[in-house]
């Protein structure tokens, strides 16, 4: 059966590579994007380049991280009218440093915050107001690193392992209520936050290329979307593989630990 085009999008996070990609490549005649960022100026340059692209586009500066006004913003949309399609996609990474010293504690916490936290309290009430609703698509931005704890990202691994159990969770209870769940785990992603990340990387995808991808998946109702192939099936077997084997595998890939 055909999916109707969802008409009103929300993307969290839309001043990033993944997020404005997103929002470019839904943005079209006819569409209502709501896009979330803190950079205003960042925001503004994404907002209107959408709108050259037809679509019309409510913008929103917010800190995520900042409990009351998250609290406010999400309240507010769930009263009104609750978007189509929600994708929260918001996320920061932080890494054991260059000189192996280990993650600062205070952006250990920021990155829950923002990453599971915000991430968990959007998609909770979205859930609840699309399944009084009827209909609905969430869709939940994990990586491939929630299969098995990168040695050089161990926060940022877990804050997505969480998001992926999260989102499967999600799928799972609203089952059958005509809102669907789904669960992106990308690789890399060519972007300012990948490239600070120490370590390889494999299979390097662009931006527009990842947008594209998802967007083909999302439109499918697919619980899970990884990529790009054969990065995600390697990584799949780390989680399969004794956890030495594995750790052995990183260090030869040149990810320590």
């Amino acid at each position: 059966m055909t999916q109707k085009a969802p008409a009103h999008i929300l993307i969290t996070g839309a001043t990033g590579a993944i997020g404005s990609a997103l929002a470019l490549e839904y943005a079209s005649p006819g569409v209502l994007l709501s896009l979330q960022g803190r950079n205003a100026q960042q925001l503004e340059q994404v907002a209107e380049r959408c709108r050259t692209a037809g679509a019309q586009v409510t913008t929103y500066v917010i800190d995520l991280c900042d409990r009351e006004s998250l609290r406010e913003w999400v309240d507010e949309l769930v009263v009104g009218e609750v978007p189509d399609l929600v994708f929260a996609n918001a996320g920061m990474n932080i890494n054991t440093g260059l000189d192996n010293a280990g993650e600062s504690w205070e952006a250990t916490e920021q990155l829950l915050e923002l990453n599971i936290r915000s991430t968990f309290y959007l998609t909770h009430l979205m859930a609840k107001a699309m399944r009084v609703k009827g209909q609905g698509q969430l869709v939940l931005l994990s990586s491939l690193a929630a299969w098995f704890g990168l040695p050089v990202t161990p926060a940022y691994s877990a804050s997505k392992a969480a998001v992926k159990a999260y989102g499967e969770g999600l799928r799972g209870w609203l089952s059958g209520s005509g809102v669907s769940v789904t669960v992106v785990m990308p690789g890399y992603v060519s972007s300012a936050m990948c490239d600070a990340m120490p370590g390889p990387k494999p299979f390097l995808w662009r931006a527009d290329r990842a947008a594209g991808y998802i967007r083909s998946r999302v439109a499918r109702r697919r619980g899970r979307v990884s990529f790009p192939f054969p990065l995600n099936f390697g990584t799949w077997w780390l989680a399969v593989l004794p956890a030495g084997l594995s750790h052995r595998i990183l260090r030869l890939m040149g990810y320590g630990g």
